[in-house]
């Protein structure tokens, strides 16, 4: 130990005292995130208002911490809920379990799965934390119904899955 050891303390302590603080007003501000940050999901819908979750349940195998219960049902006539035979009737997401890594997104066929930037997922109640269907589901946007609700005029559930922006995509990227 050098004699100047106990002055080079003091000096940093001393340079730091005239420094202007970092402080963040957090709740007040929110801090922007990352554009690849991965927060909490959403369920998103068609245009119509329709679900794009099928209740296929491919999230659910994919999801490495076993955070989500999806339990799909068969769309009817009087009720339907998605475009296709099937729908999600009940879908859960624990957030005690959830590591965040993504996996369910990418498993997810029709993109019904996505996440937002919602970084706030604390609570002083476990059975706050396990979020439901209701809770996951984006919120009606103007001109959208909520379901459930026929499919809109002379589509078939094909036009719902293959959009313009699909079809070109794919259109590019076939060998030629």
């Amino acid at each position: 130990m050098s004699r100047f050891d106990p002055v080079a303390g003091f000096a940093i302590t001393f340079g730091a005292m005239f420094k202007k603080p970092v402080t963040e007003q957090y709740p007040e501000e929110r801090p922007p995130t990352a554009a690849r940050y991965h927060g909490r999901h959403q369920l998103n819908r068609y245009p119509d208002g329709l679900e794009k979750c099928v209740g296929c349940e491919l999230c659910a195998w994919a999801c490495p911490a076993d955070a989500i219960y999806v339990e799909g049902a068969d769309n009817t006539e009087d009720q339907r809920f998605s475009p296709g035979e099937r729908y999600g009737r009940v879908y859960q997401i624990n957030y005690l379990r959830c590591i965040g890594c993504g996996l369910c997104i990418e498993a997810c066929p029709t993109r019904a799965l996505t996440m937002t930037g919602e970084f706030e997922l604390a609570d002083d109640n476990r059975a706050d934390l396990v979020y439901d269907k209701d809770s996951l589901l984006a919120p009606l946007q103007p001109g959208m119904t909520a379901p459930p609700h026929p499919m809109t005029p002379e589509t078939t559930a094909r036009d719902y899955y293959l959009s313009e922006s699909d079809g070109a995509a794919a259109a590019r990227t076939e060998p030629r």
